[in-house]
């Protein structure tokens, strides 16, 4: 699929599309050749910071057309970069760093395009939060990506408390003068979890150091946190929650266990083998302990 549009960008002129181009998060050598040539190509580039990628259009000598596209203007420049799509023009979104549309207002415009019959392409390249999963030492294999945790309170607490059980390795942006609170909230709400901190990605610094929720809080009481963080903490084990749940039906009368899922419309004899799974136990001891009661 993904041919098409690169046999149609080589031609004289090129189509209407939105391009979301990959910039590097660090290192300037992490970006494709095809996101250099479409930032050359495109009509216009739309940009987070207008400052940050004239820095990079320079180091790549590259001349072309910026506007603003930042979280602060994000839905009505989105209408009029849809506006200027519908015309014929081909447009490259770019953020400050990284992928657009992680974690970033890229996703409004992306939308829109969409809804309007644009095309959207995306030029792959760097992404923080892939790029620490993939040296964090943490499982792989599934993950949940939370971005930045609320500031707000409330709302925070019911991001931590639905991340209090997940099975998946959670991935978490943070900056360097929140990073000592996160971490406290992070083991009041998750236990002492093992996390990844991954910072100054792709750069000259960087680090990534393996603790327990506990050590990191420790380490950075003593030292002062430096550069962006990446946030990989390993998810709870399901022999874990196994463990949790089965104690929390011991502390439950076993009637009081038999009557939850009589009161779901369980017949006897399939409550009782749901109480016997719950607990551990074979369901001829549950049926003899309820004969004791």
């Amino acid at each position: 699929m993904d041919a098409g549009f690169i046999g149609a960008e080589k031609g004289l002129h090129m189509p209407a599309t939105l391009y979301i181009c990959a910039t590097p998060i660090g290192n300037l050598e992490d970006i494709t050749l095809r996101v250099l040539r479409i930032l050359k190509e495109a009509d216009l580039i739309a940009a987070e910071d207008t400052r940050n990628t004239l820095r990079l259009l320079n180091h790549f000598e590259i001349k072309n057309t910026l506007t603003s596209y930042h979280e602060f203007n994000k839905y009505d420049k989105a209408d009029e970069l849809v506006g200027l799509l519908l015309e014929g023009k081909s447009i490259a979104l770019v953020t400050d760093a990284g992928t657009p549309a992680i974690s970033d207002p890229g996703e409004v415009i992306v939308r829109k395009a969409i809804e309007n019959g644009i095309p959207v392409t995306s030029l792959p390249g760097a992404c923080a939060l892939i790029d620490a999963l993939t040296i964090s030492g943490q499982p792989t294999r599934r993950f949940a990506f939370e971005a930045f945790l609320p500031r707000d309170k409330k709302e925070r607490t019911r991001v931590l408390t639905e991340l209090k059980n997940e099975t998946r390795t959670i991935i978490i942006y943070e900056a360097p003068h929140h990073l000592k609170n996160t971490l406290k909230d992070l083991f009041e709400s998750l236990g002492d979890r093992e996390i990844s901190l991954c910072r100054e990605l792709t750069k000259i610094h960087e680090e990534r150091l393996i603790f327990k929720l506990s050590e990191a809080i420790n380490y950075y009481n003593e030292n002062d946190p430096r550069g962006e963080y990446v946030l990989v903490i390993r998810g709870k084990s399901f022999e874990e929650l196994e463990t949790e749940a089965r104690a929390s039906w011991e502390n439950m009368e076993l009637n009081e266990h038999m009557q939850l899922y009589l009161d779901r419309g369980m017949d006897k004899k399939t409550a009782m083998k749901q109480v016997a799974k719950d607990r551990g136990i074979s369901k001829r001891e549950v049926y003899n302990l309820l004969l004791e009661k």
